[in-house]
């Protein structure tokens, strides 16, 4: 007999009626010899510090570092695991082979992993490895099963992720809460970990930053020509007059005078469609367009992906392999809510276009971009907020097989000349700038405009054919894309002008919202807006997408950070958590992402687990015996009052 293992019931369910077990049995489905059983996820965890020796389980500093020789696994303590789990044992005991059909990651495999280890399976495994859950999507999966031992890099960097957080987590806590906790009875716990701390410590830094900021007062003299503002153009890296007398002078001395045409400049320029979605970027558009929280927002794909009109959401790539292109026409065809958008793609007959910026086998790594199946949404039940997330995924996959938008770029300088004007740094003449942008094709645009005639309309239609309430006119895929277009101007034409000068303030750095943190955990603490620069960067990100969400939860739940409307701060006990860790390598975004480096590089057989462990071990070691050495008095006061 051949057991299947699946990561969810649903999932399950799903594999079992494509092999025809289709008879229920208790715990699982059974039929054309394969018997398919399931998990809820992790049944089995590393176990406590108790657990490998009594002197563990009291909270005690002589007792630290806890490093086990061996690490162990247990089963979590629940009735209905227990249950389940003896109905895998049962099964794998008695099997003749075992496919291993978890979520096709790196956690997935590490969960079936543990369980067909505490199982005691002997027989040989296989692993099911796929992108979606539809008929065909597990058919050509089962044609095409490998060998478990083919994915051992990525159990292997699976574990040393687990033993990472149990040996950096356990340790620290209990080292700081008794270092620097408060003392009594109410001791309060300080919980640190290898992710959560360098994001809070994002946060943290961000206020600091905040707080600590000066505003600079400066004047920017603007002036109106032909119902077009113009800028004077300050040297580099000046905003603006340092001082209201200097901004005044110059007021004055052109008052009068005309303003001149000196430069009309028209560049054509062309502009992409937005890249496919990873897990990172729809979580970030979702919390922009929508207000969903990271968390959120995965449970929303993640059901998209369960009922088969979405593919495997937990993905780190924004590209296609060169295999799915063939399929991208069904794929179209069944989105007929977009059949109006669909439409001049399809209607020449000719191939859909294929570009590299899309479909590149050596960006795909374990699963490819966020992508519609081929199963019709319209045969699925999808809430409000199901629909919405998928209108993104679908607008997204449409829209990169359109042609670039093109746009003209208008620069038109002009200039008002004074002699014996001295005022900042101009000298006699004062330039001015003002800059327009036309849309001549807007190709791609149209996927995103308020009013789309090509639409269907909302009574057909099972997606949304309208942006959200409250949602910008401009389109919010692209804020290049603004057009400001400008008169005609000619070269040398003159006339009169009305000069103003503002007063303006420089302003602090904004708080993080999810989206923005989001980013910076990606890119390990840099905000980047370039795609090529952020693909770079995403090799040393903190945690990992599907993780993410997880960690930004854990620190609202800890009281470590707090929601105000959009944006995210700081608690004062988050602040003051992050004050008393003096040990970089606990709260640097770029040292753990150094470390998450390591656990890719385990992945891909670049890097051997071994070594990851014994430095893992010596980092703990080494953050024990400084914090045990701090003679200082420092600890944390009372976080009363802060929820």
């Amino acid at each position: 007999m051949v057991v299947c293992i699946a990561e969810k019931p649903s999932v399950a369910r799903d594999i079992a009626k494509v092999l025809g077990a289709t008879h229920e049995r208790g715990g699982f489905m059974e039929g054309n010899g394969y018997q398919v059983t399931w998990t809820f996820g992790h049944l089995c965890e590393l176990k406590e510090p108790h657990e490998y020796s009594p002197l563990w389980k009291q909270w005690s500093l002589a007792q630290l570092p806890m490093i086990p020789p061996r690490f162990g696994i247990k089963l979590k303590e629940d009735k209905g695991i227990e249950k389940q789990f003896a109905t895998i044992e049962q099964l794998m005991q008695a099997a003749d082979s075992i496919i291993n059909c978890g979520d096709a990651g790196q956690e997935g495999e590490l969960i079936q992993r543990w369980v067909m280890q505490k199982a005691g399976a002997k027989c040989p495994v296989q692993r099911l490895w796929i992108s979606s859950l539809t008929e065909e999507a597990i058919r050509e999966g089962f044609q095409t099963l490998k060998d478990q031992r083919e994915y051992q890099s990525l159990y292997e960097a699976g574990l040393c992720r687990a033993i990472g957080d149990w040996t950096l987590g356990m340790n620290a806590t209990r080292l700081y809460t008794l270092k620097y906790g408060q003392n009594g009875r109410n001791r309060q716990v300080l919980s640190i970990g290898r992710v959560q701390t360098p994001t809070l410590a994002l946060i943290v830094n961000r206020q600091h930053e905040i707080d600590n900021f000066k505003p600079e007062t400066y004047w920017v003299l603007t002036t109106k020509y032909r119902d077009t503002v113009f800028s004077a153009v300050m040297e580099e890296g000046d905003r603006g007059f340092k001082s209201q007398e200097e901004g005044q002078k110059a007021l004055d001395a052109i008052r009068e005078l005309p303003f001149t045409v000196t430069s009309v400049e028209k560049k054509a320029g062309k502009e992409a469609p937005p890249r496919l979605f990873d897990l990172t970027s729809l979580q970030v558009e979702c919390n922009k367009r929508f207000g969903y929280s990271a968390e959120q927002t995965l449970q929303l794909i993640q059901s998209l992906y369960e009922k088969k009109v979405a593919t495997y959401p937990r993905v780190d790539t924004t590209f296609l392999p060169d295999d799915v292109y063939p399929k991208c026409p069904q794929i179209l065809a069944a989105m007929t809510p977009y059949a109006g958008f669909i439409q001049p793609l399809t209607a020449s007959g000719k191939p859909l276009p294929k570009s590299k910026k899309v479909f590149d086998n050596s960006k795909v790594t374990d699963h490819h971009a966020i992508i519609p199946t081929p199963v019709p949404v319209t045969s699925v039940g999808l809430t409000n907020f199901e629909k919405h997330v998928y209108d993104l995924i679908a607008r997204r996959f449409i829209g990169v097989f359109y042609p670039e938008c093109k746009f003209e770029q208008t620069t038109v300088l002009g200039e008002v000349r004074s002699e014996g004007l001295k005022a900042g740094t101009f000298d006699d003449v004062i330039p001015f700038k003002a800059t327009g942008k036309r849309i001549t094709d807007p190709a791609w645009h149209i996927l995103w405009e308020k009013k789309k005639p090509a639409t269907p309309s909302p009574s057909t239609a099972t997606v949304p054919s309208e942006s959200p309430e409250g949602q910008a006119d401009d389109n919010p895929e692209s804020p290049d894309s603004v057009e400001r277009s400008l008169p005609a101007f000619k070269k040398g034409e003159s006339g009169p002008h009305e000069p103003n000068l503002a007063e303006k303030q420089t302003t602090p750095p904004k708080p993080y919202t999810e989206a923005t943190l989001l980013r910076a955990m990606e890119t390990a603490g840099k905000l980047v807006e370039n795609d090529e620069l952020r693909d770079a960067l995403k090799e040393n990100g903190i945690g990992r997408p599907s993780t993410r969400a997880a960690i930004i939860e854990t620190l609202f739940k800890r009281d470590y950070i707090r929601r105000k409307g959009k944006s995210i701060a700081p608690t004062p006990t988050g602040i003051e958590l992050i004050s008393l860790i003096h040990e970089e390598l606990l709260k640097s975004a770029e040292l753990t992402g150094l470390w998450e480096k390591k656990l890719r590089q385990i992945e891909r057989h670049e890097y051997d687990a071994k070594t990851f462990i014994e430095e893992l071990k010596q980092m703990v070691s080494d953050i024990v015996l400084a914090v045990l050495n701090d003679n200082s008095n420092r600890h944390v006061t009372s976080a009363e009052g802060n929820k």
